[in-house]
């Protein structure tokens, strides 16, 4: 069973791997979805509910959900992609759970990364750029800092949308999917 996890801040175009991940038959779990859904459970900010719920039951509990959902996939010639990997502690859970997981993060500057939020304008994106550098803050109070130097590879979005594109496609014919 191939896994593959992604790794960026907010903006940097994680969930355009969707689009590709299509050509791959791949199955793919958002944690920020299940962030989003547990706080909709509760009447909380998506943000206020990462935090409450790493409070609860440990900073890997996230991880600790994707991974029962993955396993009770049967089809386990599948690439599950987990995307939205936050911490080691999440990385470390899922290296102990599947033997064959790498790690792909993506970067794009601050710049870059507003200016996406701005467009895409989501519920739980930021509105000012103060609020951007709080959200950013948050994420790498997480730890997400420490997942980016530590994965396997690392793609820049900085340039558009068609040379992302290639970039991603050249990266997933190098890891033989």
């Amino acid at each position: 069973m191939k896994v593959l996890g992604i790794c960026g801040l907010p903006g940097s175009g994680k969930s355009f791997i969707y689009e590709i991940a299509k050509d791959y038959d791949a199955v793919i779990y958002n944690m920020g979805d299940v962030i989003r859904e547990e706080a909709s459970k509760r009447n909380m900010s998506p943000g206020d509910m990462a935090v409450q719920l790493r409070k609860e039951e440990g900073d890997n509990v996230v991880a600790k959900l994707i991974v029962k959902k993955i396993k009770r996939n049967k089809d386990k010639s599948r690439l599950f992609i987990i995307e939205g990997i936050r911490s080691l502690f999440e990385v470390e859970l899922i290296k102990e759970n599947f033997k064959d997981f790498s790690l792909l993060s993506i970067f794009a500057s601050p710049k870059t990364r507003f200016a996406r939020l701005k467009m895409r304008n989501r519920e739980d994106d930021s509105c000012s750029f103060d609020e951007f550098k709080r959200r950013d803050k948050r994420e790498l109070n997480f730890g997400i800092a420490n997942v980016i130097v530590y994965s396997d590879h690392l793609i820049i979005n900085e340039h558009g949308l068609e040379e992302y594109r290639k970039n991603l496609k050249k990266f997933f014919k190098s890891i033989n999917i």
